[in-house]
Parts: structure tokens; sequence; C-alpha cells
């Protein structure tokens, strides 16, 4: 986007984001969630707080890194620790399990920002997270959480390039998301099924590749990588080390995603069962 649009936009977001007065933002370290609480803080000095969710669905390097930001920002950051297998339904695993799930976790948020005075939170969808099956969003919405990414308009691509202009550590960052999606709908979910794949995407990650997921399906391991990144993870000695490394992790088979890497690709077979009814 030309950069003149894309400041004006940064500039209705902030005007928005002024017009609350105070204001929590639910921060995970991730490229919205830094941008939206980067402009809350331009916008609203001294008055903006991060609220951060801990939980074994999401990795200690992405909490580490969201403190890391807050600290170097000054902004003030409350933690809140998230049970996510003490949530009714959340390790059965059903469709629905994203709302029910962010029922929980933005609900210890808003009290822990009601608990420092501060009656709005927000949290950072985009304009493209409307194009997937996202049944947290409902949630979010029901608890009058207020998503400003969204109501400005931005896109993914146009937040990367406005945090890079704004010389955000996350311009580049790769996507992320809860590792609960990485696991067929149905699948019970535990706490060593989601370190499995936690390491083994760590794993991944150490030897140099991006954008990944690792999905799981009982025992086997499906990687997507992005297709530009296949043929050096089949090169033989970085593929058998990569095989070595997720044996010892617990996985019996591992395989590669011809499709390679894509947001939301459990959320398939759902589409596929709607077009056969």
């Amino acid at each position: 986007m030309d950069n003149t649009v894309l400041t004006g936009k940064y500039q209705n977001l902030q005007t928005m984001l002024a017009s609350y007065g105070k204001l929590a933002v639910a921060f995970s370290g991730g490229v919205d969630s830094t941008f939206l609480l980067y402009a809350a803080k331009e916008a609203l000095p001294g008055n903006v707080i991060a609220v951060t969710g801990i939980s074994g669905a999401f990795p200690e390097r992405e909490t580490s890194e969201a403190e890391e930001f807050c600290n170097v920002q000054g902004i003030p950051q409350r933690f809140v620790k998230i049970d996510e297998m003490a949530i009714p339904g959340f390790t059965e695993n059903q469709p629905d399990r994203c709302y029910l799930c962010k029922k929980e976790i933005f609900g210890g948020l808003i009290r822990a920002a009601a608990a420092e005075g501060i009656a709005v939170i927000a949290e950072g969808s985009n304009v493209d997270d409307d194009g997937d099956y996202r049944p947290g969003h409902i949630a979010i919405r029901e608890l009058g959480v207020k998503s400003p990414l969204r109501e400005a308009g931005f896109s993914k691509a146009e937040i990367r390039q406005m945090s890079a202009q704004l010389g955000l550590p996350t311009a580049s960052k790769p996507s992320f998301a809860c590792l609960a999606t990485r696991f067929p709908y149905g699948e019970r979910i535990t706490k060593e099924k989601l370190s499995m794949v936690d390491r083994a995407e760590q794993y991944l990650l150490e030897q140099g590749f991006v954008q990944l997921r690792v999905r799981m399906h009982g025992d086997m391991a499906r990687i997507e990588l992005l297709p530009e990144d296949m043929e050096q993870f089949m090169k033989p000695a970085v593929r058998i080390q990569a095989y070595t490394a997720l044996k010892k992790i617990g996985f019996s088979y591992i395989s590669l995603d011809l499709l390679g890497y894509r947001t939301g690709s459990m959320n398939e077979v759902l589409k596929e069962k709607e077009k056969k009814q």
C-alpha cells in the first residue's frame, strides 16, 4: 500500500484508540498484538497496559518475547495464568473448542484489566482473519472486546508494512497460532501432546525453518513448511536428522505435507463436510 494512505490509516487507528481513554491490550507478542500495543502506547501515553495469558498452549519463547517488548517499551504488563486443561470442552477438541477457550482466557484478561481500573480491552484481529473458521471471534464479540485493527481496516500485509516503518521487531516475525490448532477436531488434547508439538516446532525453528507448523494426527507428525523450504528439508542429512529428532520426541511417523504451510489447515476437513451436506 502507498505509504501516504497507510500513514493515514494508522492515524485513524490512533484516533480510535485515543477515544478509549484507558486501554488494556491482550498481548501475545505476535505481529498483530505488538503493532496494536505500540499504536496504543503512542495514542494513550501512560494509560495502556498489556495483559498476557500464560498457558501450555503457547510456547515459553512467545511469552519471553512479549515480556521483553514490554520492558523495552516501558509498558506495564500483567500476566494471567490459564489452565486450559480445566476449561470444559477444551481437551475434547470439538469444533467449538476455540470459542470455549477464548471465552475463558479473555474473561481472565478482562478481570485483570478491571483490577487496574481499566474497562476497555482490545485484541489484535485483522481483516484477513474474517476469511477462515474462527469461532473464538464470536466469544470476543460476546465479551465486548474491541478489535481496533479490524475496525480500522488493517490487513496482515499492511500491519507488517507499518510495523517495519515503525521499527518494530515483529515486522517480519512468522505468524503463530495457539498450539491447540495443531490437532484434528475430535482428537483429544493433552499436556503431553502440546509439549510434543512445541518441541518439534522448536527443533525445526532452530534448524533455520521460519514459517511452519507441526500438525499431530495420532502418533504421526505432519510438517507444513513454506514450499520454497521443502527442497532444503529434503536434503538427506536434514531430512534424516529431523526424522531422528522427532522420533525422540515421541512421534512414530513423520511426514511432510506436500501442499505446504497454510493457516487453518485443520479447518479444511470442516469445509469439505459442509460442501457435501
